[in-house]
């Protein structure tokens, strides 16, 4: 398997889930702009992504992963179907229960997250009626990443990238058609989140059965492979999802602010997660599964080997993203969302925690290359230690940038703790004997650092004044970002080409 081959195939299906998701939000900050309404939507699809996010695509894929590759590797098709069975089916009881309890607590739910809601009856009330309809999202979607963890170990990854599409869809063919069914409008969204985790799991199970391994309701609780997950799980949550948690302590600070704080978050971190998703999601996926098998294989070279691919693809991806983040940022604020509702008020203040997230956005990705180092080993206790520690240091400077920086001050700070994680991660990769850096790691740094530089050129003059993108429509502001990221994008690439950097040198094969 060319593994650059499936991080340009799995990167291409995020790159669409993540187009429909920015024209998604775009359709939501035209209709509901950045007030009351987005507010409540937004925390109320918070905690079920958060969720989502720590315990589907974060704890439990780190945890069963591994440990289903091991199973492939060594004890044969029998013995891995009887593990999906009985973890599918302990897991679909775990979160029927769970999904239940979530709607019954959504008001403390509610003001736990977001207690400045609390203020406004009105928007509290709302927010846990969006809460009651979103929240049973985690069931499906958990499922979702229990299947999309099978087919990527059997490195069907195109299937789980391609799956949020859907979710997307769902959110866009709500808002045009059905809002003006729903009293107060914004319900609707919450009508669409439920129905996009239902479809995205409808989508999935026809490849489980092609591959022989469509679950069946099968109860063990004492399956060996079983309890070695949920040992896992639970430490895995801290390691992998740090930067979630982080998250939803931010919304909680932010609902002390002025009204749209938490909108202007969640638009600007919409925006980064836009490389942070294609590049270091599709990095994680990729990666996992082949240092899972080359640990099964006692592959300690090529372990360290398939790091350090990754390490170098995430320098040089990564770092000009974050640079056109920064320098394009009232351009794509701008085409993106400076329409109907959406104030030049709010395009300012997403500015603001757009550069300040901008900062932070190697450590984000990178965390995503680390932390599966670990992980495919099996160790946690590491991960986890580092996730603590990341955590009470990101709270600490929220309280220290907050009130100079306002809402700013909070995705200021996830940035940083994410590169203060990766640091971490990588200082013990080092000292445990796990990574070993390959030759020219100099000469590539240079190479990068100058090709920046070039594309930051480029990109300012192709950009030219941020007045210019106040006015004008939508077609007039797309053809401009459009040709202006081309530009950057050919620069930059032509700069390392000229520097010496050769794309085929990144070809690379994974373990089978």
């Amino acid at each position: 398997m060319n593994l650059l081959k499936a991080l340009a195939a799995v990167g291409s299906m995020t790159l669409i889930s993540r187009i429909l998701g920015f024209l998604r939000d775009t359709i939501i900050a035209r209709v509901f702009g950045a007030g009351l309404y987005s507010d409540a939507f937004f925390v109320a699809f918070k905690i079920p992504n958060l969720l989502r996010r720590l315990f589907a695509e974060g704890a439990f894929s780190q945890a069963f992963v591994p440990i289903l590759a091991e199973y492939k590797a060594k004890r044969g098709h029998d013995a891995t179907r009887d593990l999906v069975d009985h973890v599918a089916t302990l897991l679909a009881l775990i979160l029927l229960v769970v999904s239940v309890i979530g709607v019954l607590a959504a008001p403390v739910l509610i003001y736990i997250s977001a207690p400045g809601f609390a203020a406004v009856p009105s928007k509290f009330d709302l927010t846990v009626d969006l809460l009651r309809l979103t929240f049973p999202y985690i069931f499906f979607i958990s499922l979702v990443s229990l299947a999309g963890g099978i087919l990527n170990t059997y490195s069907k990854f195109s299937v789980p990238a391609f799956t949020p599409v859907l979710l997307n869809l769902s959110f866009i063919g709500c808002a045009l058609w059905l809002a003006p069914y729903f009293d107060p409008p914004v319900l609707v969204l919450g009508v669409a989140v439920l129905l996009g985790g239902l479809l995205q799991l409808g989508f999935q199970l026809p490849y489980l059965a092609k591959l022989g391994l469509l679950p069946r309701f099968r109860l063990k609780l004492n399956d060996e492979g079983v309890w070695r997950i949920l040992k896992q799980m639970g430490p895995a949550v801290f390691g992998v999802s740090i930067s979630q948690i982080s998250l939803l302590i931010n919304t909680i600070f932010a609902s002390f602010l002025v009204t749209g704080s938490v909108s202007w978050l969640y638009y600007a971190d919409r925006l980064m997660e836009f490389p942070a998703g294609i590049l270091g999601v599709a990095l994680g996926t990729i990666l996992l599964p082949s240092l899972s098998r080359h640990y099964a294989d006692a592959s300690t070279v090529e372990y360290s080997r398939l790091l350090d691919w990754g390490l170098r693809l995430t320098l040089m991806l990564a770092l000009p993203a974050a640079l056109a983040l920064a320098i394009l940022s009232v351009p794509l604020i701008s085409t993106l969302f400076f329409y109907g509702k959406f104030t030049l008020t709010d395009l300012w203040m997403t500015r603001e925690a757009l550069l300040a997230y901008s900062l932070g956005l190697l450590g984000l990705i990178m965390v995503k290359v680390l932390a599966p180092g670990f992980y495919a080993r099996q160790n946690i206790r590491t991960p986890v230690k580092i996730a603590l520690f990341t955590l009470f240091a990101t709270q600490l400077m929220n309280l220290a940038f907050i009130w100079h920086l306002r809402h700013a001050g909070l995705a200021l700070s996830i940035g940083l703790g994410a590169c203060l994680n990766a640091g971490l991660l990588f200082y013990h990769l080092r000292k445990h004997d796990i990574y070993h850096p390959q030759p020219g790691w100099l000469k590539f740094f240079l190479q990068v650092a100058a090709a920046l530089a070039v594309m930051g050129g480029v990109l300012w003059f192709a950009m030219g004044a941020e007045e210019v993108w106040l006015k004008g429509g939508i077609v007039s502001r797309v053809a401009h970002l459009s040709w202006t990221v081309v530009a950057g994008a050919a620069a930059y690439f032509a700069a390392l080409t000229l520097f010496g950097v050769r794309i085929k040198d990144f070809i690379r094969h994974g373990a089978k």
